[in-house]
């Protein structure tokens, strides 16, 4: 008894897909492509041991029938591969485009970053001047104080003495 599925596009119990993973250095997408391990004219028979095939009489327009089921199905299992094929292509490429344009924002935003940093540094490096010119205005006026009050100290000293050899000299 025969049964054929038409509207279906299943691969055969007996066939696989070989997985080929992605080589990083060709960035190569993942790819499969179907292998059969019988012949497509040549059904074999699930409960013979041994792997003996097992044949059943039919006529040469149902063996013709068979062989373009199987034919229409290897077609419609290619397209399919294909097609995935096709679509794993496309990903990488979206992929590789986004990839290249998050790195350029990536380094927009970095050079924004040195050039808000390095201003910023500007600013501070000229307030630190500004600060820096009062603060040695301020250490001047310290220094010009200081020997001010030197002189004042060593004034008072004299007067002091003076003062002491006058009243000394007043009987």
């Amino acid at each position: 008894m025969d049964f054929f599925f038409d509207d279906l596009a299943l691969p055969s119990s007996s066939q696989s897909f070989n997985i080929q993973h992605e080589d990083p250095q060709t960035r190569t997408g993942h790819r499969f492509t179907p292998q059969t391990n019988e012949s497509p004219n040549m059904p074999q028979d699930p409960t013979s041991s041994g792997g003996k095939s097992f044949f059943m009489s039919t006529t040469e327009g149902q063996e013709q029938h068979t062989s373009s089921s199987i034919a229409d199905i290897s077609r419609r299992v290619q397209e399919l591969v294909e097609k995935i094929n096709d679509s794993r292509n496309t990903d990488q490429k979206v992929l590789d485009s986004f990839q290249e344009k998050l790195v350029e924002k990536v380094t927009e935003t970095c050079q924004q970053m040195k050039e808000h940093m390095y201003t910023i540094y500007e600013e501070n490096s000229n307030e630190m001047q500004v600060k820096l010119q009062e603060l040695s205005e301020v250490l001047e006026s310290c220094i010009k104080l200081n020997s001010e009050l030197v002189e004042a100290s060593q004034a008072l000293a004299s007067l002091r003495g003076a003062l002491a050899i006058s009243q000394a000299s007043e009987p």
